[in-house]
């Protein structure tokens, strides 16, 4: 879970930022700007960070605050699960990335298994809906809900990519270093014995 000095900045910037979308009048937009950098300067102090980093962070953030989209596929072959090594720090995850606008979740999963592993799947059940502060992941300055969707393999072949340079399924006892910021072992866990037991609901917080 997120400290409590970054749950409560994620808060102030989203007022803000939903604040200064509707706010006419120029008193109001002029507290907005302000709420927001203190929010900035909060990231920023405990962070260790620079405040000008943080604001350029949120620069392209407009329009009302929401959470932002990460989808991922769970695929299986011989009690298995398919994984990507990220070139960003190292660690493995389940292939997936950002929702696109105008493309729904399932399509977006599989398009990222796709560009990420080169294996072509199809989207057969909702595993999971989570918000990913509640799931021990490092912090982020976003608020963000993950998605994940067991599918089903119908071909390609391992294929790296400008985000993954490795591609291999891995047995449930021999995970190898997770990317902890994209996924962690109990979700992983769990996908195994959603795997094994069809009728299983899906998860969400």
């Amino acid at each position: 879970m997120d400290p409590q000095w970054l749950q409560w900045a994620k808060m102030l910037q989203s007022m803000a930022q939903t604040g200064l979308t509707y706010a006419s009048d120029p008193y109001d937009i002029e507290r907005y700007k302000a709420l927001q950098e203190l929010a900035f300067e909060i990231m920023a102090a405990n962070a260790h960070i620079d405040v000008g980093d943080v604001r350029r962070l949120f620069e392209a953030e407009s329009g009302h605050a929401t959470p932002k989209v990460d989808v991922r596929a769970a695929v299986f072959k011989d009690n298995k699960i398919l994984m990507v090594k990220e070139r960003s720090d190292g660690g493995w995850t389940l292939p997936g990335g950002w929702a696109d606008v105008g493309e729904a979740p399932a399509i977006a999963a599989v398009r990222e298994a796709w560009e990420e592993s080169g294996y072509q799947v199809r989207a057969t059940r909702l595993l999971a809906v989570y918000d990913r502060d509640k799931h021990g992941h490092p912090p982020l300055p976003y608020h963000i809900y993950k998605i994940f969707f067991e599918c089903e393999l119908l071909g390609g072949k391992p294929t790296t990519s400008s985000e993954t340079d490795d591609v291999a399924f891995f047995a449930e006892d021999e995970l190898p270093p997770l990317s902890l910021t994209r996924i962690v072992p109990a979700q992983i866990q769990r996908f195994f014995a959603m795997h094994r037991d069809p009728t299983a609901a899906a998860d969400f917080d």
